[in-house]
């Protein structure tokens, strides 16, 4: 009874974290459709709910709320951050709470089940470990999308900023430099423009906007670059100035970081060389020479 509900349970883990992996493809699937067919279909009558709004959210949100009582410390805005940070926009705080909570319950009950017929003694230990595991694996994840997202976000900024200069310099605005850096660059920064854009498109603010930005990108040379931005809008400062000046400063940024982590690489590489490359030299240059001592001690 113990094996088929850790089965279940499982198999029920690895089906929610598909639907939460497919839901921005099918999300934007649902709404191509149905901009595609706008005006065409006649909708009667008042329609069932979807299995998932019906069975698939209520369970999340209660397994979330399950999951924030067990764990105090962590909040939905918190959560809500960090997917914001990560780029992962489309996934719902309550829904990876759940699915800690849900991958924690497969993984210690997995392992009680496995481990009990070893060593019934300590399985429960093993179980505990796992479920831990579980329980801090979707956060491992996160925060690494995090940092790689901040890694991304800094990289792209000089260029970014030279272009945007460029730009204000041959005489668009704020607004319109924007757009062409939309139209000629790709990746993490770049959706984070498009969205300050947008915001800017419908009634938000400038400022308002570029703050938003900085916190949904949560890098450091981000907010640098929005406070200038901000300063100079206040004080009536060239942008085309305060760009170059940006930009020139984030790549002497990027410069260092990257003279930094190269002097970084000897040190990290000691460690590999220690364990795995030295005990193999040892054995092909002191091997010969242990073998003819112990033929010389044999006579």
């Amino acid at each position: 009874m113990l094996l088929f509900l850790a089965i279940a349970t499982i198999g029920f883990a690895v089906y929610f974290l598909a639907e939460l992996a497919t839901t921005p493809m099918r999300t934007r699937r649902n709404l191509v459709h149905r901009a595609a067919n706008y005006g065409r279909v006649k909708v009667g009558g008042k329609e069932l709910p979807k299995f998932r709004e019906r069975v698939f959210s209520p369970l999340t949100t209660q397994v979330a709320r399950l999951v924030l009582r067990v764990n105090p410390k962590a909040s939905t805005n918190a959560v809500a951050m960090k997917l914001m940070a990560a780029g992962m926009r489309n996934t719902s705080p309550n829904g990876f709470i759940a699915t800690q909570g849900i991958l924690a319950i497969g993984c210690g009950f997995a392992g009680l089940v496995v481990l009990g017929a070893v060593s019934p003694a300590r399985a429960p230990v093993f179980a505990i470990l796992l479920a831990v595991l579980g329980f801090m694996g979707p956060s491992f994840y996160l925060n690494g999308r995090v940092r790689s997202r901040q890694a991304a976000v800094a990289a792209e900024l000089p260029d970014a900023l030279d272009l945007l200069s460029v730009s204000v310099e041959a005489g668009l605005g704020f607004d319109g430099a924007v757009q062409k850096l939309t139209e000629h660059m790709e990746g993490p920064l770049i959706e984070e423009f498009e969205l300050a854009l947008g915001e800017m498109r419908i009634g938000e603010g400038r400022q308002e906007a570029l703050k938003k930005m900085a916190e949904r990108s949560a890098s450091q040379e981000m907010s640098s670059f929005v406070r200038a931005i901000v300063q100079a809008d206040q004080l009536g400062i060239s942008l085309g100035r305060i760009l170059r000046i940006q930009a020139a400063d984030t790549r002497l940024k990027r410069q260092l970081l990257a003279e930094e982590k190269a002097m970084k690489a000897p040190i990290k590489m000691l460690f590999p060389t220690v364990a795995f490359i030295f005990p193999a030299m040892f054995i092909v240059i002191l091997g010969p020479a242990f073998l003819n001592l112990s033929k010389i001690f044999q006579f």
